[in-house]
């Protein structure tokens, strides 16, 4: 499916690994052009190199904290002036808060700043831009935002706002032709859950086969009807479509991809 992204310019903070990076490669490979934000300048670069060689227009790496007061400006600021234009912006960062209710304040206000307000001010900066491009917010929440369980509770909290949060910014910029759209997905072996795969493997004496898929029924208490964790690249794909003219008529979703997960 041609996505019809060529000469179109797009920002992915927290593209340069997971899902991110799995939904830039997506978009590259239609001849869109990209900057990928993340934490480590180096990772950044070989992010860009990648999506160049899959066939990107231009793209470049770029090392801003969505977290930090004035950075998610400072990416999108950065973006437009090397794209030239602006799209789309996809948020998959916003990790932190899985910690317990009991955490202290300083915790909570981090893990806020980290999932809710980094998305809140890339959109905020970006929206400008969009409304001149008739373009497109993707965030992520949570499968957890559903059914929020007590170990997760802080995290899936944050992620139901950034869920609100992105209906509102559909409901409020619809008329002005910008689409927001929210992918809440389950349990997916990014690069830290592909780690845990082989360390559970050891600890236990598990095939390595199915040594994730089994902590997650036995520990997690995640029972999947696909029997499996999604890959970064099935998550990528919906990024990439959602934020493309091909989702043009859908807007204000909340989309689950869980594999199936039993709430």
């Amino acid at each position: 499916m041609d996505l019809q992204v060529r000469d179109k310019g797009y920002l992915l903070m927290g593209g340069t690994a997971g899902m991110g990076l799995a939904g830039a490669r997506v978009l590259a490979a239609d001849g869109a052009s990209i900057v990928v934000v993340g934490r480590d300048q180096r990772r950044a670069d070989k992010a860009a190199a990648e999506l160049l060689a899959a066939g990107a227009t231009k793209a470049i790496g770029l090392s801003f904290d969505a977290s930090k007061e004035g950075d998610a400006a400072k990416a999108v600021a950065s973006s437009v002036e090397f794209l030239g234009r602006l799209d789309g912006v996809g948020v998959t960062t916003g990790t932190k808060g899985f910690m317990p209710i009991e955490s202290t304040d300083d915790d909570w206000v981090t893990a806020f700043r980290d999932v809710v307000l980094g998305v809140a001010r890339t959109v905020e900066a970006a929206l400008p831009h969009l409304i001149e491009s008739k373009g497109t917010v993707v965030t992520t929440a949570a499968y957890s935002v559903r059914s929020p369980e007590l170990a997760r509770l802080p995290y899936a909290s944050f992620k139901g706002s950034v869920a609100l949060f992105t209906k509102g910014i559909a409901k409020a910029y619809g008329s002005q032709g910008v689409r927001a759209n929210c992918i809440c997905p389950g349990a997916i072996e990014t690069d830290g859950m592909h780690a845990m795969r082989q360390m559970i493997a050891d600890e236990r004496g598990w095939p390595y086969e199915t040594a994730l898929e089994r902590v997650m029924v036995e520990d997690w208490e995640m029972h999947v009807a696909l029997r499996r964790p999604g890959k970064p690249e099935e998550v990528g794909d919906l990024l990439a479509f959602l934020l493309s003219p091909r989702a043009g008529y859908l807007t204000g979703a909340l989309i689950n991809i869980d594999g199936g997960t039993d709430f």
